[in-house]
């Protein structure tokens, strides 16, 4: 099963009596830690996209801990730049609230595969849909949207964000399905569910056959 997700998080609420651009802020400066403000996730074959968000006190605790159970249900995760930045986020806040997380998940990076098989002018997920012409990134609102979040807990500006999570989920999907036919497959689908290695590795298929251009693209 493949599970396509993306989150929001907070800035460090931190005290600083400069600033400028070779200001150095060490953590003992820090006011408020930063969290995950909300989590979209949806289901390769699932046309919804479900999300969670911190409570009212702007704890991400009983979300991570629902997010987690979901994740471990899933053969690949799927996120842009998720190797990096959300799954690594992902362990650390669960970390902090002490909630049981697999050490590894098997993922797919869809910022990774930009990067190594392509030569896209920027590889940001918004640039990769816009020329491919499969959808752009809503406006999130700059700066602006993440402090009245954050410092107001403004719950219709946390609904736009949620909003804004979502289509960013739908997007990656639409990307990544147009990147796989061009990408090597990190998990053999048919070999996972016991078939034969000459089966697609995509979608498992004994209807399949490999071809010079499909092999050179890593599929078949």
């Amino acid at each position: 099963r493949r599970l396509y997700f993306d989150m929001e998080t907070s800035f460090n609420i931190v005290a600083t009596f400069q600033i400028g651009r070779k200001m150095f802020i060490g953590p003992e400066s820090i006011i408020k830690e930063r969290a995950v403000i909300c989590i979209a996730y949806k289901w390769e074959n699932d046309p919804r996209v479900y999300t969670f968000h911190w409570d009212n006190n702007q704890c991400d605790k009983a979300m991570l801990a629902k997010f987690v159970k979901v994740a471990e249900q899933a053969d690949e995760l799927v996120a842009h730049n998720g190797d990096r930045f959300d799954i690594r986020w992902l362990r650390t806040r669960c970390l902090f609230h002490r909630i049981p997380c697999m050490p590894d998940f098997v993922s797919i990076d869809t910022l990774k595969l930009a990067r190594a098989g392509f030569n896209f002018n920027s590889n940001k997920l918004d640039y990769i849909g816009g020329y491919l012409g499969v959808g752009r990134k809503m406006d999130a609102g700059g700066i602006e949207a993440w402090k009245t979040v954050i410092l107001k807990n403004d719950r219709k500006a946390l609904a736009h964000m949620v909003a804004y999570c979502q289509q960013d989920v739908e997007l990656l999907q639409r990307v990544h399905t147009e990147l796989i036919p061009y990408t090597k497959h990190k998990t053999h689908r048919a070999a996972l569910h016991g078939g034969e290695r000459v089966d697609c590795p995509e979608c498992g298929s004994v209807n399949s056959r490999i071809s010079a251009s499909a092999s050179a693209a890593g599929s078949s």
